[in-house]
């Protein structure tokens, strides 16, 4: 079982042609039936034991080895975000083209190559040990993380229960062991509306929002080794809109916090609590409030996906056993990983962060590719992927 030479050309061709066909199922958030059709199709044909399509229309496949023992899951979400632009992109993003080497298209980089290349990684694993190994092996194509990092990787971990995860996100080749979380904190401020020919009858929202942003302006929020926890206002509305000659009665604003590793939702939203409890003292008309964005979206199945949006940070010492055990199996695989966080957030934000599984981060190709016009992932990268996915379960298995 070298990891080295176990990509024939035979195997290279059905890893690419993988990822063509999940490219060829356009999978928008909520849009991922297509996909996950796709995904499930060829994890049986590859040799996968069992696949399950859960509420969320979350595909999970598995394969169990001879002798019980630890679980092992593969996380990639298959759902991408929209192509706005299409006519600024030089080639077609749903046909999978191959151009220079390299495999184009929406969801490339930003996730289905990596999605195909830990979920063959996997199957041709089991087919070079005979699935004698002791334990079980998992493959997620997950739905809604573009919109919700982490909230339908809950059913995931609920049903398989997993003792390690791989989060398959981009990393240029190299070893993830943390990275920030996420909250949307909403600021709301209550007024009075009026006419605004006589503003004075009414009590003007903006204004007192407006008051309330510079005060929140002077919170410093904590620092780490990962970063800042960053308070960014991102959005204002007010309501009515369009106001129409009426004094706005209602006024919110939504911040981006980044999130460190050990924050709860209490000590975020705390300094900016503090902050209206003082200002209302101050100020008997102005009435606000702080909380967290609540999502709420339509899934593929028909079910509803919600929740809180507060994803939190996670981060795992080098000496962690599963991180060394990563690192080894990259470096008999051929990679020289550096170990690193991510700079996003992911769904290690659940796994990690809720549920305390021991999680690390590995994927081909490059986080700046997500998103763009004419996205891509190199083939060369792409099956180096596969290979470090390959040698990750060689050295967690012993095999």
């Amino acid at each position: 079982m070298e990891s080295k030479t176990m990509l024939t050309s035979e195997r290279e061709a059905k890893l690419i042609k993988l990822c063509q066909e999940l490219i060829q199922n356009p999978s928008n958030s909520g849009e991922e039936k297509g996909v996950a059709e796709a995904v499930k199709k060829n994890m049986l044909n590859m040799g996968f034991d069992k696949v399950h399509i859960d509420k969320y229309g979350n595909v999970i496949g598995c394969i169990v080895g001879k002798q019980p023992g630890k679980k092992i899951l593969f996380d990639g979400h298959i759902d991408t975000v929209p192509v706005p632009n299409r006519e600024k992109w030089t080639q077609d993003p749903y046909a999978g083209d191959i151009v220079d080497g390299k495999i184009y298209g929406r969801g490339t980089s930003d996730m289905k190559g990596q999605t195909s290349a830990f979920i063959s990684a996997c199957a041709f694993f089991a087919e070079d040990c005979n699935k004698d190994f002791a334990g079980e092996i998992y493959c997620a194509g997950v739905v809604h993380e573009e919109i919700f990092e982490g909230i339908a990787a809950r059913e995931i971990s609920a049903y398989v229960k997993p003792d390690y995860v791989v989060i398959g996100e981009s990393s240029e080749l190299n070893l993830k062991i943390g990275q920030r979380g996420r909250g949307e904190v909403v600021v709301e401020t209550f007024g009075k509306p009026a006419h605004s020919a006589n503003p004075h009858k009414g009590i003007n929202s903006v204004y007192k929002m407006a008051a309330v942003i510079q005060e929140i302006n002077k919170i410093t929020p904590p620092e780490t080794e990962l970063g800042k926890g960053i308070l960014e206002l991102t959005d204002i509305k007010s309501s009515p809109y369009p106001g129409a000659s009426v004094v706005p009665e209602y006024c919110r604003a939504t911040y981006d916090r980044r999130l460190l590793v050990g924050e709860t939702k209490e000590m975020v939203l705390a300094p900016i609590q503090e902050v209206l409890d003082r200002m209302m003292k101050e100020d008997d008309k102005l009435k606000a409030k702080v909380s967290f964005a609540i999502g709420r979206e339509t899934c593929y199945t028909g079910e509803i996906i919600e929740g809180e949006r507060f994803f939190p940070g996670w981060h795992y010492e080098e000496s962690d056993e599963f991180v060394q055990a990563a690192y080894k199996g990259l470096k008999e695989a051929g990679i020289n990983p550096e170990v690193t966080q991510y700079s996003f957030c992911t769904n290690g934000s659940h796994y990690a962060g809720e549920a305390k599984i021991k999680t690390i981060g590995f994927g081909p190709s490059k986080e700046n590719l997500a998103h763009t016009i004419d996205e891509h992932i190199e083939i060369e990268q792409l099956c180096i992927g596969a290979k470090g996915y390959y040698g990750i379960l060689k050295s967690v298995f012993g095999k």
